[in-house]
Order: structure tokens, then sequence, then C-alpha cells
């Protein structure tokens, strides 16, 4: 008897909805906003969630970094870090010899925007950056052909370097790249090695990029610049002590006393993540924000609605209780109608917000991941909303007279 009642308030609902269609609209934008909002940005998070994590998780658990500055948060952060010292060579070098828990130690200098030219042709704005030999190991970079630097070519500091697929597709075209020579700045560098495609992310191309030795860069390029030094702990249980050793190293090093902080920043993928998931949270809480203030407008425009479909049809409440329909009979009818009207709102918001998340993922380089428990969250606050805000609307409805009804003109 229940489903029935529930089926028979829902064609009532779905009648109302069609005869006043314009109006039915106007009640649905709040939902379909707050529902929509939701879809389309939990699915972009979501996808950014897995993205992120993958690059992070390429460092490696047992991988972290030293860097001068580290993540900044903000802006007199910023100024603070920008008076340290810069990490130099020998720091990476005093890090290698002396740190007995280290498996690997490599470092990376620069990321300097410069013009590269092959023959006639130039390229601007090429990110350039030197590296030690293991450069293949402290990056997510992987090698296409040719070969990646060595040992050799950081001790001689020989001009030569490896380079992104999009400066042997936009300089050299149908040209074998292995031997050819770039130059950089006012020096010629020897093409060695040439990178596989990673495309582009939250619209920065990964593919327009130079390394060369560690030494050629501080040498020809850019000597004050500072290294990021990536170091391997040898076992991951030993995590702790092996930053730890590295970090009596460094401000042993750099004379930093005891009462002194550090003078540089550790990272490791756990706390580079723990950032990352700092800064989503802020998202979430303005995704929470919007979206509550959509669907609550959207729910007492829904009551207003409701309180005048009740108004409008107080004589088919009297005729409906004169026949025998009971209180529960015409709250029910009236919960139905408001739940359907969120529900139809919350579909709606559903779609487009799919919609959206798919076209954001097309045009643009952030990834989109619809997930199914944001579609049925959607769907569960929006039939929520409709629910919470029908009740005052439907009691209203069930406590009217119906001798009362039966005279309303």
């Amino acid at each position: 008897m229940s489903i029935l009642r529930f089926l028979e308030g829902v064609v009532i609902a779905l009648q109302a909805i069609w005869a006043n269609k314009l109006r039915s609209f106007l009640t649905l934008i709040g939902i379909i906003i707050g529902v929509t909002t939701v879809i389309a940005v939990v699915s972009v998070i979501n996808g950014m969630d897995n993205y992120v994590a993958v690059k992070i998780n390429s460092m490696g658990s047992n991988t972290f970094i030293v860097d001068k500055e580290g993540i900044i948060t903000s802006e007199d952060d910023y100024f603070k870090k920008r008076k340290r010292k810069r990490i130099t060579i020998e720091d990476m070098k005093a890090v290698k010899r002396y740190c007995e828990l280290c498996e690997d130690v490599g470092g990376i200098m620069g990321g300097r925007m410069m013009r590269v030219k092959y023959g006639s042709k130039y390229l601007e704005d090429i990110h350039v950056a030197g590296s030690t030999h293991n450069y293949i190991e402290i990056s997510d970079v992987d090698l296409d052909y040719g070969r990646m630097l060595n040992e050799t070519d950081d001790m001689r500091g020989s001009a030569v370097c490896v380079v992104g697929p999009d400066i042997v597709s936009h300089l050299l075209e149908d040209q074998q790249p292995v031997g050819k020579r770039l130059k950089i700045g006012r020096y010629y560098y020897t093409i060695i090695g040439v990178a596989k495609s990673r495309g582009s992310f939250l619209g920065v191309n990964q593919d327009n990029w130079i390394v060369v030795p560690l030494r050629t860069y501080s040498k020809y390029i850019e000597r004050r610049s500072s290294v990021s030094v990536y170091v391997k702990a040898a076992y991951i249980e030993n995590m702790q002590e092996t930053q730890d050793q590295v970090r009596s190293i460094l401000r042993a090093r750099r004379k930093v006393s005891y009462s002194q902080e550090d003078d540089f920043d550790i990272m490791s993928a756990a706390s580079v993540m723990s950032f990352y998931d700092n800064f989503v949270g802020g998202a979430w809480l303005v995704l929470i924000i919007i979206s509550s203030i959509s669907l609550l407008v959207g729910g007492i425009v829904i009551m207003n609605i409701m309180l005048v479909s009740v108004t409008e049809r107080t004589r088919e409440i009297g005729i409906r209780k004169a026949i025998g329909a009971k209180r529960k009979d015409i709250l029910w009818q009236f919960l139905v109608e408001a739940v359907t009207l969120a529900i139809l709102g919350g579909g709606i918001g559903v779609l487009i917000g799919i919609g959206f998340a798919a076209a954001i993922g097309s045009v643009s380089p952030l990834p989109a991941d619809v997930e199914l428990w944001s579609v049925l969250s959607g769907l569960g606050v929006a039939s929520s909303v409709g629910l919470v805000f029908g009740i005052f609307p439907a009691m209203k409805a069930a406590r009217l007279d119906p001798i009362d009804s039966l005279r309303y003109e």
C-alpha cells in the first residue's frame, strides 16, 4: 500500500511540475546549481588527487629532497627563505661523502627559461636545468632513445644534453637528433638522449626542457643557482634517521648554531602530500560553503513553492479528505512532491556536473574523474533537502480542516 501511495505521489508531483513548467524550473535552480557544483568540483579534485598521488609517489617512499626554500606557504615565508644561503655543489658532495645511511645522492640546479637555437630555427622560454648523472632516478623522466648523463659527463663538465621531445619536433623535425648540436645561450651542446613525452599538467608543458650536466650548468649557465639535493635512504625504516643525519651534516658545514633553525628545508613524499592535502582541504571547505548556500536557497524556494501549492490546492485537499483521505495521506502526498522536485533538480544537476567535468577534462589539462559516490551523494543530499524543507508545507496541508477547505475560493 505504501508503494502505491508513493507512486501516486510521484505521479501527482510530476503532473504538478509539468503543469507549471517555468515555476518548477525556477524552483529547481538552487538545487541544480548546488549539485552541479558538487559533481564538477569533486570530479576535478578526485582527478587531481589521483594524478598528484602518482607524481609524488614516483619520488619513492625512501627518497627526500633538501632544498633552499622548500614549500612556501605565505608571502612572509617567501621573503624569509629567499634570504637563505644557497645550497652548493660542495654541500651536495658533503652529504654524499659523509651520509652513511644514504644509498644514493644526486642534485638538480636551476631551471632558467632560455632561448635554444638549431641552425636558423630557435625556441624561446625553454626550461634548462643542470643535473647529476642519476637524473633519471630522481625524476619521472623515461628515456626514449639515446643515453642519459653519466658520471664522466659531470666530472668533465661535458657540453652534452638530454632534451624533451618538443625540442626535437620543433627544431629538428625529421632529423636524427642524437649527435646534433644545439646553441643554448652562448655555447653549443651535443644531444645525447631524448626523453619520452609526458604531456602537460595544469597548463604547463612537460616536454619543452633540456638538462645538462650539473657542473656544466654551474660553469656556463648560472653560477649562483642553488642545488636541490635528492637523497635516497638505504632503508625505508631508517628514513627519519637518514634525514637527521643529512640535517646534521649540512648544519655543521653551513655553520648553523644550535639555537638557530635550519637554513634549508627537507621534503619527503609524505610531507609534500600532506601540504597538498591541506591545500585541497581548503578547496573542499569552499566547495561545501558554496554548495550549502545553493542547496539552502534551493530548499527555501522549494518550501515556498510548496506553500503556494498548498494554498492553490486547498479545495482539492478538502475533497480528498471528504472522501476518506487521512492526514497521513495528505502529508505523504506533499512530502513525496517536495522530494520528487528535489531529486529531479539533483538529477539535472548530476548530468550538468558530469558534462562540466567531461568538458574540463577535454579542453584543459585538468584531469576529471567522476566518482559514483559523488553522484549518489549529490542525489542523496538533494532528496534530503526536499524532505527537510517539504515537511512544513506538508504538515500545513495535512492539518487543513476539510469543511473550511471545501469553502475555500
